[in-house]
């Protein structure tokens, strides 16, 4: 069934909304290029709303009632956020939940090295990506620097006008003849993604005699050394992430869709967090969940497989009707869940890949997939169709467009969120977000009527589950 595009529904209120929404979102993706960085910003905005950092209520043994706003956030990679509703708790909880990581080139612990007279970082590419892809692009430095004696040094290169940027070189089309031949996983290798950063050698002096081989290392190091007071040996301690530079941009003559880099899985994340700060009055308590690690698996301790979201629970259960492992069991088991992740949307260009009648469309709205997984739907949460009606009527009610899709043909291949975990607790859970072209590359695009749509959900799902 096939659904008229959002875009021939707005009138001019809409359209300023829609507007003022992706203004906001594009905002957000270029200060929010790392899981730290989204971390941040999310702390800032939801203190700005009037949140409070769930670590001062506990220390100051206080309580949370109707209307209360609480934040918490684990390792500065994950953060949730809950606004207390009408009914108890232990009813069970609203949550919209969202990754914060997408697929990026993370700088190895001994990275720095010289050949040749460049110096180049050596890295380690995270999540699916086409390593073809990354290079003869600009690209910019994000992280920090854990220093020994305690300060947290946060770098990031390339992002200001007047910045450097960086770039992972390539073969010239007229050397690359038996290059070409290769396969599209073997063209450009895992350890040749090696970020070339500079050329200059330190100049000769009497305490650097033995470093001369290594000049151009030498100098970079002098220059971290100058600049963000980095030896070496810290390397060994950062958390360094190479990503795409420059801004969000409109896209298209008719400025309807938007290209960026980690719209995958942000997107969702920051349309989930516009929502829950427009939320008010709730009826059960609505939640904002950002987590790490959903690239790789969802593991570590700041993945949805970690165990901060249910010991924050039982935190707030403990603040709100008194301590009890049952009642946080009961809480997260009676909860219902938007698992906010992007699909892939319809594109022409490779229709073999789809199957049109149940492929996501860009301007379509809001999508969701009962199940993903892949094949015989391995590795799947499965929604229950009870819990797809009542959604349904509060997107209907709502006005909200929407759409569901599957990620392509069922041999094709497939994906994962981290609904199935969630649904480990009993949970009704449904994967919902935005269908995106290009997904997992540099740069990916999005329609900006499916942001709108998308935000309109979240809000009405809040409101009404």
């Amino acid at each position: 069934m096939q659904k008229e595009s959002a875009w021939k529904t707005y009138g001019q209120k809409e359209l300023e909304e829609l507007n003022r929404i992706c203004v906001r979102y594009k905002e957000c993706l270029d200060i929010g290029k790392t899981e730290r960085e989204c971390v941040s910003l999310t702390v800032t905005m939801a203190k700005e709303a009037g949140y409070r950092d769930l670590k001062e209520v506990v220390k100051e043994k206080g309580t949370l009632k109707k209307g209360d706003k609480v934040y918490a956030v684990w390792m500065d990679k994950m953060a949730v956020l809950f606004q207390i509703g009408e009914e108890p708790l232990s009813h069970g909880m609203n949550i919209i939940g969202a990754h914060i990581d997408s697929p990026r080139l993370d700088v190895k612990q001994n990275p720095l090295y010289e050949t040749d007279g460049f110096a180049y970082l050596d890295t380690h590419y995270y999540g699916g990506i086409k390593k073809y892809q990354w290079v003869a692009l600009p690209l910019a430095l994000h992280g920090v620097v854990a220093l020994k004696d305690g300060e947290i040094v946060t770098v990031s290169i390339g992002e200001k006008e007047d910045d450097p940027v960086f770039v992972i070189t390539d073969i010239l089309i007229h050397l690359a003849a038996e290059h070409m031949e290769k396969s599209a996983t073997k063209v450009i290798e895992g350890e040749n993604l090696d970020l070339l950063i500079g050329n200059i050698p330190l100049k000769d002096r009497d305490d650097i005699k033995e470093k001369e081989k290594e000049a151009v290392k030498a100098n970079v190091l002098e220059m971290l050394k100058t600049q963000y007071h980095i030896e070496e040996e810290d390397f060994q301690s950062a958390e360094l992430e190479i990503v795409p530079a420059g801004k969000a941009r409109d896209m298209g003559i008719d400025r309807s869709m938007i290209l960026a880099y980690g719209q995958d899985d942000r997107i969702c994340a920051f349309t989930s967090l516009f929502a829950m700060l427009d939320a008010r009055d709730l009826k059960r308590t609505g939640v904002c969940l950002l987590v790490d690690k959903e690239e790789i698996g969802s593991v570590g301790a700041t993945g949805m497989q970690s165990r901060f979201f249910e010991n924050t629970v039982a935190e707030l259960i403990a603040l709100t009707e008194g301590e009890s492992d049952l009642k946080v069991r009961r809480a997260l088991a009676h909860s219902r869940m938007l698992s906010s992740d992007v699909s892939s949307a319809y594109d022409p260009l490779y229709a073999d890949c789809y199957d049109k009648r149940s492929a996501g469309f860009f301007g379509k709205g809001l999508s969701f997939c009962k199940f993903t997984g892949s094949k015989g739907k391995a590795g799947s949460n499965d929604a229950n169709a009870e819990y797809i009606a009542v959604l349904r009527r509060i997107l209907d009610e709502a006005g909200v467009a929407y759409q569901f899709e599957e990620l392509g043909k069922v041999d094709v291949g497939g994906g994962g969120t981290i609904a199935y975990i969630m649904a480990n607790y009993g949970m009704e859970v449904i994967d919902s977000g935005i269908a995106l072209l290009c997904m997992h590359a540099p740069y990916e695009v999005s329609s900006k009527a499916d942001i709108y749509e998308a935000v309109k959900g979240y809000r009405a799902f809040l409101a009404n589950a």
